[in-house]
């Protein structure tokens, strides 16, 4: 089966997954992971897997439950190797990129989370604008279920909920 694209060995699959995460600004699902890295018609799910599972050994790239990060060493690497990829495949990765980069920085400024003490059940919401927290909630709730919907409704509208405190305070 003849392959298109113009990555086919596995160094070069190694520079797009450092290049592509170098660019994120925090851990990546594996899933859109792997379909950032099929800009290039060239790269087989199997061969693209064992890179990844060769990064991570190699510590060039980290592995959480929240997906994958490139390390320090990583990036290093990367910026020192990344100008070897066809510039058409550098440009493609970039434009798929752009929206989930923006989805990534702005989940990296949001917090929702809770825990259970003595006191019963507290949610913690905290936004910040990329320089610092610039609002940050505590308070009681009925239990995890309440406490996840109050998760999940700040996450998707953290800056609506901003908006509607600060004018809720300054009211007269």
């Amino acid at each position: 089966m003849d392959r298109f694209g113009f990555i086919h060995e596995k160094l070069d699959i190694k520079i797009l997954i450092l290049f592509i995460l170098r660019r994120l600004p925090g851990f990546v699902e594996p899933e859109t992971l792997l379909e950032l890295c099929q800009c290039d018609g060239g790269i087989g799910y199997f061969d693209y897997s064992d890179c990844l599972s060769e990064l991570v050994e190699t510590e060039h790239v980290e592995e959480s439950e929240e997906g994958y990060r490139i390390t320090e060493k990583g990036a290093r690497n990367a910026d020192a190797v990344e100008s070897s990829l066809p510039y058409s495949v550098r440009s493609k990765a970039l434009k798929l990129l752009a929206p989930v980069e923006e989805r990534l920085s702005r989940a990296a400024m949001i917090v929702a989370k809770h825990e259970n003490g003595e006191n019963g059940c507290m949610v913690e919401l905290a936004m910040s604008d990329g320089k610092g927290e610039i609002i940050k909630l505590r308070f009681l709730c009925a239990g995890d279920e309440q406490a996840a919907k109050i998760e999940k409704n700040f996450r998707r509208s953290a800056e609506d909920y901003y908006q509607k405190i600060a004018q809720l305070l300054t009211e007269e």
